[in-house]
């Protein structure tokens, strides 16, 4: 009579989470072009197989996994108070040397340049951030102002930690955010309207 016991069932919401885990990890450290489902397999411990079964395609992959690392907050939080002072503390805190990579943007940055990738990247930043952003600003022309403040924020973090421009990488914390905040007030303020509340024009919160 066999001893042997029967082989454990695989947990199908494991699986799939280790693959997307894995799937984050490789499309931020070499883009989509450069990112191949058999590593992404390995990574995960599972089959090329299990990700075609599980995803589809590389693509519906790749969506995925951009949905998985846009969605959280990085440096756009949920409050609306102080909000140039705020974005503007949190990019210079998280661009700083020795700071915690923002791995969206390296996804972005590697990703996004592939005309397969382009558009989901796009919908990624329209519905998880941009959409965010929007809604705080509110008032007139909020997605253009909110894609505004996206694009100066992106050009710090490009500059500041891919680049390493020199004025940026040693520029004091506190004296950059108090820049960031002057640029980001206008674009926040609404056209002919007030600031938003408690952010003032050196990213203070009153």
């Amino acid at each position: 009579m066999s001893t042997a016991h029967p082989a454990r069932r695989r947990d199908g919401a494991a699986t799939r989470e280790a693959i997307l885990a894995a799937a984050v990890v490789e499309f931020t450290e070499h883009g989509y072009a450069g990112a191949g489902v058999r590593q992404i397999a390995e990574r995960a411990g599972v089959t090329a197989m299990m990700i075609n079964r599980y995803f589809g395609s590389k693509e519906g992959l790749f969506a995925q996994a951009v949905d998985r690392a846009f969605a959280p907050p990085t440096v756009v939080g949920d409050e609306r108070t102080g909000l140039a002072g705020t974005i503007a503390h949190t990019l210079a805190e998280r661009t700083a040397f020795g700071s915690e990579r923002l791995d969206p943007f390296l996804l972005l940055l590697r990703s996004a340049p592939d005309p397969e990738a382009a558009d989901i990247v796009r919908q990624g930043v329209e519905t998880h951030v941009g959409a965010r952003l929007a809604g705080l600003l509110g008032g007139s022309d909020a997605d253009v102002r909110a894609q505004l403040a996206l694009a100066l924020v992106a050009g710090t973090w490009l500059l500041r930690s891919v680049v390493g421009t020199t004025a940026l990488v040693t520029a004091d914390d506190g004296r950059l955010a108090a820049l960031l905040a002057d640029m980001l007030e206008p674009v926040i303020r609404e056209a002919g309207g007030a600031s938003v509340p408690g952010s003032g024009p050196d990213g203070t919160v009153g």
